[in-house]
């Protein structure tokens, strides 16, 4: 817990010292990978609702979701092609 706090801690202090159109580039850059999150979240419950329907379970975790976020249509069908298989 000590570690996380330092590192967050340190990178809010790295923030400080970037000049005004960093600080722009990196809030615009954190807030689009937040909403590719939430966005994520809600593709992954939709899917969760329509395969339930048809018998099998697709679960709406973590893990999922970032799986989503980061590889975009290629994660939703390796979300669901995981949940069939396993």
């Amino acid at each position: 817990m000590k570690l996380t706090l330092y590192v967050i801690g340190i990178l809010l202090l790295l923030f400080l010292f970037l000049n005004k159109q960093s600080k722009l580039k990196a809030i615009e850059s954190f807030s689009i990978w937040w909403f590719r999150i939430a966005f994520a979240f809600v593709i992954l419950f939709g899917i969760h609702i329509i395969s339930s329907f048809f018998g099998f379970f697709v679960p709406v975790n973590i893990i999922s979701g970032l799986i989503i976020a980061t590889l975009g249509l290629p994660g939703i069908m390796s979300v669901l092609l995981i949940s069939m298989v396993l």
